[in-house]
């Protein structure tokens, strides 16, 4: 925290008020200044009774609220950060919980250096990230579309004999089934439209991704990212969306943190206990490496799409993206050939092609500045 602020100010913000306490320097226990209706002028107007900009050091959990108020007080001159929830320290044993003690545990925290802020995307890059969720969303509800259809099917013991479904041959298949007259028909036609409406939904979305980042600032980023096996455009675009700018992360390590990749621990004394992954931070991201580490249960190769991706990039990214596949493809095996659950082994194969991703976007950025 920045040392030069006077007075520390948390806000407890919600969607229709802000809660309002100050930690005043030296050991005085912090105090509740006011509750406002969510509103940045009214905010403004409470907080010169505490000082002004300059005096004053704001601090308030992330929350549904996104980064506007972070923003706003920013242009008027505020130091103002956005804290993680999980970071914040809990007292032991304390039972109640109210807006305005939240607010006075955010200032007295802050005064004792105890909180860590999160990372602010700049506008554009924020906006690109909603519209990787919005696609996310999208391709959810695609699923739950799908299965609602092939419940109506298999109640009806209407089955595919092909091998796969929601291929060409499938939607062909699809658009013969025929239910009569009845309200059976009906039903299905419902079910049918709601999936190629989400297909249809599902493709804008994706094309508009992929013209969104022409000329981002992270493209070069995106492109060098998939010469990795499992990271195509889209995983390429989600991830650097979510993880932003590479360069924070001094080493590999702290970026499996910042996804919850790494295993949490419980220790004491002699005794070292580690148990699951920590699943804090980003979980979109952590969604997507998982994903990509699935594709690496195969044997090394460079399939034909890869190969086509690959073309224009550097010798040196080509270099370590084979090297990821070589080394995470043996991952794989050896894990599995030990009797590790599946779930686990994709875990433990994300966490090491975190480190292939840090090292290639930072050979990306590198270049882009050169």
């Amino acid at each position: 925290m920045q040392e030069i602020s006077k007075f520390h100010v948390g806000l407890d913000v919600h969607k229709d008020s802000i809660s309002v306490a100050v930690a005043e320097p030296g050991r005085t226990a912090g105090r509740l200044v006011g509750k406002v209706v969510h509103d940045v002028n009214k905010l403004l107007k409470l907080l010169t009774k505490i000082g002004t900009a300059e005096q004053l050091h704001l601090v308030y959990e992330a929350g549904p609220t996104g980064f506007g108020l972070q923003r706003a007080l920013s242009t008027k001159g505020y130091s103002c950060e956005i804290i993680a929830p999980s970071q914040v320290p809990r007292r032991a044993g304390d039972r109640i919980k109210t807006d305005g003690r939240d607010s006075i545990e955010l200032a007295e925290c802050s005064r004792a250096g105890q909180l860590s802020a999160i990372w602010i995307p700049d506008p554009g890059d924020e906006a690109i990230r909603d519209l990787s969720r919005a696609r996310e969303d999208a391709v959810n509800a695609r699923v739950q579309a799908r299965h609602q259809l092939k419940g109506f099917l298999l109640r009806h013991d209407v089955r595919y004999t092909g091998k796969t479904s929601w291929c060409g041959a499938y939607y062909r298949w699809l658009a013969t089934l025929n239910f009569g007259a009845g309200p059976a028909q009906t039903a299905f036609t419902e079910y049918w439209l709601a999936v190629t409406s989400a297909d249809e939904r599902v493709e804008r979305l994706t094309q508009s991704l992929q013209a969104c980042i022409t000329n981002w600032r992270f493209a070069p980023v995106v492109a060098a990212l998939q010469a990795l096996r499992g990271v195509a455009e889209i995983t390429a675009i989600g991830l650097v969306a979510e993880i932003g700018d590479l360069t924070r992360f001094e080493h590999p390590r702290k970026l499996m943190g910042y996804l919850g990749l790494v295993p949490s621990e419980h220790s004491s004394g002699a005794r070292l206990s580690r148990g699951s992954i920590t699943k804090t931070g980003n979980s979109h991201a952590r969604r997507l490496l998982t994903e990509a580490a699935w594709n690496y249960r195969f044997k090394a190769r460079i399939g034909k799409e890869a190969l086509q991706r690959q073309q224009a990039l550097p010798e040196q990214l080509r270099t370590i993206a084979w090297k990821a596949q070589l080394r995470l493809t043996q991952r794989f095996a050896a894990l599995s050939a030990r009797g590790v659950q599946v779930n686990k082994v994709c875990i433990a194969v994300a966490r090491e092609l975190v480190g292939f991703v840090w090292a290639i976007g930072q050979q990306a950025l590198h270049a882009n500045k050169t």
